[in-house]
C-alpha cells in the first residue's frame, strides 16, 4: 500500500475573528493542521505588518542572490540598468561557463548562449538590489477596490528581432497587484480577467477599468474600429481590445509620458525618473520610508 501525504500552506485572513475561528475549527475537524500564528513568511515572501498597511518583500532571496554573485563589497547602483544600452544575442564573447549566469537570473532572452556583457548586466541588477535588499511592495489600509491599469511599449526595442516590448501594471486603489514585461503582449486580456475575478469575489467593478496609455495613435485605432492596412499583424488582439472597449469593460484615457508608470517596465531610466516611477508603484524600503 502506498500512502500519499500532501502538505498545503494556506492563509486565512479577514476582519471577523469569530468567523475565522469557526473556519479553523472546521478545517481542524477534517484535516491534520498546525496553526503557525500571525503571517510573516509565505512562498518566499516576507510579510511586515504596519499600522498603515502591509509591506511584502523578499529580503532573504535578495541576500541569497548577493551571496551567490559574491557582490557584498560593492557600491550600490541607483538604477538596475544603464540608460540607452540595448543588448543583442550575439554580442561580445561567450561565457566559458554559463552556469552562474543561469543560476543568478532567468533572463530567458540570452539564456542559451550568455555573453560576458550579459553577465555584467545581471551583476548590475544585483548591485542595485544590494542597495535596498529590504525594499518591497506596500499595500495601504483603506485603499479603494477600483481597478486601474497602465500600459506602455518601446518601439522596436529588441535589436535582434526588431520587436517592441510591452510593459503593463495594474492597481487596486493605490496597491500594485499585477505587472509584466513581455514582447508584444496584450494587456487588455489580463485587465478583463482581473475585472471578472474581482466580480467573482464580490467586488463588482461598476465603472470600466481605465487603461492609461501615452500613445494617441494606439488609442485612436482602438476607439475607431476601422480596418487599417498597417494593423493586420495585430488584428486578433485589436479585435479583442475593441470588444472590451465596446462592452465598456475598459476605457483608454490618455496620460502624459511623464506620468506613465508602466514606463519603468519597458526601458532603463535615469536615477530621478526611476525613483519617481518606483515610488508610484508603492515600492518602499523597510521600515523608514513608510
Amino acid at each position: 500500500m502506498v500512502m500519499l501525504l500532501v502538505y498545503v500552506d494556506i492563509i486565512i485572513t479577514g476582519t471577523d475573528i469569530a468567523l475565522i475561528k469557526d473556519l479553523q475549527h472546521m478545517l481542524h475537524s477534517t484535516f491534520k493542521m498546525k496553526d503557525l500564528g500571525h503571517l510573516n513568511y509565505f512562498l518566499c515572501l516576507e510579510v511586515h505588518p504596519h499600522q498603515n498597511g502591509l509591506l511584502l518583500n523578499q529580503n532573504k532571496y535578495a541576500q541569497d542572490l548577493i551571496d551567490l554573485a559574491a557582490l557584498k563589497d560593492v557600491t550600490p547602483d541607483d538604477t538596475p540598468m544603464e540608460v540607452n544600452v540595448k543588448f543583442q544575442k550575439d554580442e561580445g564573447n561567450l561565457l566559458p561557463d554559463p552556469f552562474l549566469y543561469r543560476r543568478l537570473f532567468k533572463i530567458s532572452r540570452f539564456m542559451q548562449s550568455p555573453q560576458h556583457l550579459h553577465l555584467a548586466t545581471v551583476r548590475r541588477i544585483i548591485i542595485y538590489i544590494f542597495g535596498s535588499p529590504s525594499r518591497g511592495l506596500f499595500f495601504p489600509v483603506g485603499s479603494s477596490l477600483h481597478l486601474t491599469a497602465y500600459s506602455d511599449a518601446d518601439w522596436a526595442g529588441c535589436p535582434d528581432t526588431k520587436k517592441s516590448t510591452t510593459g503593463w501594471c495594474m492597481f487596486i486603489g493605490n496597491a500594485l497587484i499585477s505587472w509584466k514585461c513581455k514582447k508584444q503582449d496584450c494587456v487588455s486580456k489580463s485587465s478583463t480577467k482581473l475585472h471578472d475575478l474581482l466580480s467573482e469575489l464580490g467586488f463588482t467593478q461598476v465603472a470600466p477599468t481605465p487603461l492609461h496609455a501615452d500613445n494617441p495613435s494606439a488609442i485612436q485605432i482602438t476607439a475607431n474600429p476601422v480596418h487599417h492596412e498597417r494593423t493586420k499583424y495585430i488584428e486578433i488582439d485589436c479585435h479583442y481590445i475593441w470588444g472590451a472597449f465596446d462592452r465598456n469593460v475598459i476605457t483608454l484615457p490618455h496620460i502624459s509620458t511623464a506620468l506613465q508608470v508602466a514606463d519603468v517596465f519597458t526601458k532603463a531610466t535615469p536615477h530621478q525618473r526611476h525613483k519617481f516611477l518606483t515610488s508610484k508603484l508603492m515600492l518602499f524600503d523597510l521600515p523608514a520610508s513608510i
